[in-house]
This record gives C-alpha cells, sequence and structure tokens, in this order.
C-alpha cells in the first residue's frame, strides 16, 4: 500500500511555506474491461491483477509562500487539476506530502462547491458554513460578496438557472471572501468578460497585500506570465520546470513543439535544393559589446543562441538609455539542424511582468532567409527606439521555424493560425536588462508621453470665438 498523507494545519505561521508539496504523487488502477476490476477484487490476495497503475503525477515538489501568486501550466492531461485538488483537500495522493497552511478556498471547476437547487444566497452561506464561518459571519460579508457578484436578482434563484458567467461571478466572490490563507483557482477566470476579469485581479492584488497566497491554473499563457511570480510545469504528471513563470511559460511553448519536431524531415532528406541566404548588410559590434547572458536558455535540441547583447546607435554597450532613444539587440544563433524558414525577435518585459514589446521578423515583414542549414548561423540586428515608460526592463531572445509553404501563405493565415503553426526552437528568457530614464536635453519637456508606451498619433489645439447665448423660446 502506498502512503497518503495530506496535512491542513489551522495555524498560520508566516516562519514557513503557506504551501508544501513533497515528492507527490497519485495513482489510478486501470483495466481493460470491468471484469478484470472484479476479478482483481477478488483474487487480488492470491497475488492475482488483473490492472495496472496510471501515474497521474509522480515525484512533485515545490513551495509557496504567504502573499505569493504561484501558477500551474501544462498541456491537457498533465495532472494540473488532480494537484490543485490534492492541495485543497478533497482527493489523498497516493505517495508524498502536501502541508498547507491555513484555511484553503478552492474554486476548481465552474460551479464546484455550489448545489444547483439551492439559490445564490443560500449557497453563499453554506460555502461559509463549510469553510467554519459562522452565519453571522457571512451575513456581515454578504452585501460585499452580492455586489462583487453583480447579478442583481437572480442572488435569490436557483443557480441551476445561472449563466456560466452568473457562476463564476458568484463563485469568485464567495472564495476570495472567506479569508482564506491560500486560494486555488482553476481556470474559473477564463469564463468572465474583460471588465470582470479586471476586477478579479483588483481583488486578486488586495489578496497579496494581505499576504494570502494564490495558486493559479490557466491555459493562458499571457495571463500566468503577467500575473504569477513562479510558476510550475507540468508534463505527463511529472514535473519540468519550476521557477520564474516568464521561463515556465517558455519552456511550455517548446514542449507543445517536440511531436510537430519529431515529424519534421530535414530539408536535404525531402530533396530540396535550399535557397542561399541573403548576404548581411549590416556589420557585427566587437565580441565586448555583447553582453547577454545565454546560460538560461532553453532549446528543442534543433538551434542554440551563441552570441546576444544589446548597444547604443553607435554600437557601444549601453544599459541606460533616454526615453525615446534607440537601442540595438543583437543576438545569433547556430542551427543544428535544417530549419526551412526562421523567425527570430525580441519581447522586452517591464519590472512586473507586463510585455511591453514584442517583435519577430514577421510582424517587422523583414525577408527571411529559406533552406537555413545545419551549422549554419543566424543574425539578427534589431533597433527598437524605446517609446516607453521610464522604469528598469528585461529582454529575451526567441528562434522559431515555419514551414516553406505556410511562410509563402503568411498574409492570407490569421494571427491565431500563423502562430499555431509556429515551432520554437531556441529561448534565452532573461537576456538582460536596461533602463530608461528622461530625456536630458529636449525639444520640448523630458517626459516623452505618459503611461507605458507612446502610441503614434497627432494632437492639434485651436482657439475658437465665444460662442453665441443660448436663446428660449
Amino acid at each position: 500500500m502506498f502512503a497518503e498523507a495530506v496535512s491542513v494545519l489551522r495555524k498560520p505561521s508566516r516562519a514557513g511555506p503557506a504551501v508544501s508539496i513533497r515528492e507527490i504523487g497519485k495513482a489510478y488502477r486501470i483495466f481493460s474491461n470491468p471484469q478484470d476490476r472484479l476479478k482483481e477484487m477478488l483474487f487480488w490476495r492470491l497475488g492475482r491483477m488483473y490492472g495496472e497503475d496510471f501515474w497521474a503525477l509522480r515525484h512533485v515538489s515545490f513551495e509557496v509562500q504567504p502573499g505569493e501568486r504561484f501558477g500551474v501550466i501544462g498541456r491537457n492531461g498533465s495532472g494540473k487539476s488532480t494537484l490543485l485538488e490534492i492541495m485543497a483537500g478533497t482527493l489523498a495522493p497516493t505517495e508524498g506530502e502536501a502541508h498547507v497552511r491555513g484555511r484553503v478556498a478552492a474554486l476548481l471547476e465552474l460551479g464546484s462547491g455550489f448545489n444547483p437547487e439551492f439559490t445564490g444566497r443560500e449557497n453563499v452561506f453554506m460555502n461559509g458554513a463549510i469553510h467554519g464561518l459562522t452565519r453571522d459571519q457571512m451575513t456581515a460579508r454578504f452585501d460585499d460578496i452580492a455586489s462583487f457578484a453583480d447579478i442583481g436578482k437572480f442572488i435569490d434563484q436557483p443557480v441551476k438557472h445561472y449563466s456560466s458567467g452568473m457562476f463564476v461571478r458568484l463563485a469568485f466572490a464567495v472564495g476570495t471572501s472567506l479569508d482564506a490563507d491560500v486560494l486555488v483557482i482553476d481556470e474559473a477566470l477564463a469564463v468572465g468578460d474583460v471588465f470582470f476579469r479586471q476586477k478579479c485581479y483588483r481583488r486578486l492584488e488586495s489578496l497579496r497585500e494581505r499576504d494570502v497566497s494564490v495558486v493559479l491554473v490557466s491555459h493562458g499563457m499571457g495571463e500566468v506570465e503577467q500575473f504569477c511570480d513562479r510558476a510550475l510545469l507540468l508534463d505527463c504528471g511529472k514535473p519540468v520546470f519550476v521557477g520564474s513563470a516568464v521561463e515556465a511559460v517558455k519552456r511550455y511553448y517548446l514542449i507543445g513543439n517536440q511531436e510537430r519536431l519529431a515529424t519534421n524531415v530535414p530539408l536535404v532528406q525531402m530533396g530540396r535544393r535550399p535557397l542561399v541566404p541573403p548576404a548581411s548588410s549590416f556589420s557585427w559590434p566587437e565580441a565586448t559589446a555583447l553582453e547577454a547572458v545565454l546560460a538560461g536558455q532553453v532549446s528543442s535540441g534543433w538551434a542554440r543562441c551563441t552570441t546576444a547583447g544589446i548597444t547604443d546607435e553607435d554600437e557601444q554597450p549601453c544599459r541606460v538609455f533616454e526615453q525615446g532613444q534607440r537601442a540595438v539587440f543583437w543576438y545569433e544563433f547556430e542551427l543544428l539542424r535544417d530549419v526551412d524558414v526562421p523567425s527570430a525577435g525580441v519581447v522586452i518585459h517591464s519590472d512586473n511582468g507586463t510585455i511591453v514589446h514584442g517583435k519577430s521578423t514577421l510582424e517587422s515583414g523583414t525577408d527571411a532567409p529559406v533552406g537555413v542549414l545545419r551549422g549554419e548561423r543566424l543574425r539578427i540586428r534589431q533597433e527598437i527606439a524605446l517609446e516607453i515608460a521610464t522604469g528598469e526592463y528585461t529582454f529575451e531572445f526567441g528562434l522559431g521555424m515555419l514551414d516553406r509553404s505556410v511562410y509563402e501563405q503568411r498574409r492570407r493565415l490569421t494571427h491565431s493560425e500563423l502562430d499555431a503553426k509556429l515551432i520554437r526552437l531556441c529561448l534565452v528568457p532573461l537576456a538582460g536588462q536596461f533602463a530608461v530614464v528622461f530625456r536630458r536635453q529636449a525639444d520640448h519637456v523630458q517626459l516623452l508621453h505618459h503611461g507605458v508606451a507612446n502610441l503614434p498619433g497627432d494632437l492639434q489645439m485651436s482657439v475658437e470665438p465665444p460662442a453665441p447665448p443660448a436663446s428660449y423660446p
């Protein structure tokens, strides 16, 4: 028999992690047919087994600190929801230990914990009772819950008549009002509209200020990158990576490409005659000017980043730029396999993880070489006007690949269709950092614009004579 252990400590301590998962595993017995299940129940004492163990999770370990926003990502069937159920205490692990400090509130699936025959109001009080809150305590919170859910008179209707949006509004309002120490969310935010999601994120930010830990499962990679501090990447029930949410997302994309890469046939085997890439039309700076960090790069095995850096327009190393000044990003990839049509680009992140700018050769309209062979190197010079808010930023480099036929049809494809066909080959998630400061010498004022980015446009002002007095009948 496997050891089963889930411990929920009711007295939270800031001295330790809010969530501690140690070598968690969850196995299910699966059988070829229903009769085998009965046979095993009757004859297992004689050592006759008719099924086999399927491990939905195996060797998963991580910690979540108080106030941390932690993401769990992976493809369908990777064990994400199983892990959250173990953390919430609704599912026991087959092996390992799960320690959660304090009260846990869980939004595991749409309508989880709600009785469809009860009204919204009745479900609010029932959920409070389940989490150990008295009726008086829930009465004191009810107006805030109803206001946040904003479902009007439906609060007194059976929830079986609710739309999916109404369901998740009420569930989220209740879950974030229970004084929980750990809030577990499984795809709940994907249902609401943009206004509701904005309201949810404001509520989650207020919870963070109270040291409430949030564990979020989502297939929205942009959501994980921008909201979570760290993330766990699962694949086939096993942990692949635990660390920066940004890097976890990049590794997620590479995992999704493995099957497609396995079926890709090198150009030379297809009998194609590779076209000669266009000659480089720019000079390459001295090696001393290129100081990007390449140790953390993630590769599919088809390419690796060999050189990278950032300079000013004079090709001098630079880490502090005036607002509006142009930065030049340099990066080189060595191909370890033949590549049909490469696509490379830079992504800039703000200090809070928000993607401020991202552009590749596809978005810029740059002519890409076709048929680049193993051993050859791709060099990219990318110049960006830093018309962004003053502050500190990090940047990353990436290389992808498209099939030649897809590339030739790129103008007829939607962004979603083109992105789905792009295969990620190599990523350098945290290549370096730089800062943007006020302009020292400006035509008008030091600050070029307010907000995250400077949007192209025109502003005019005129003076008109006073309006004639209004006449009334």
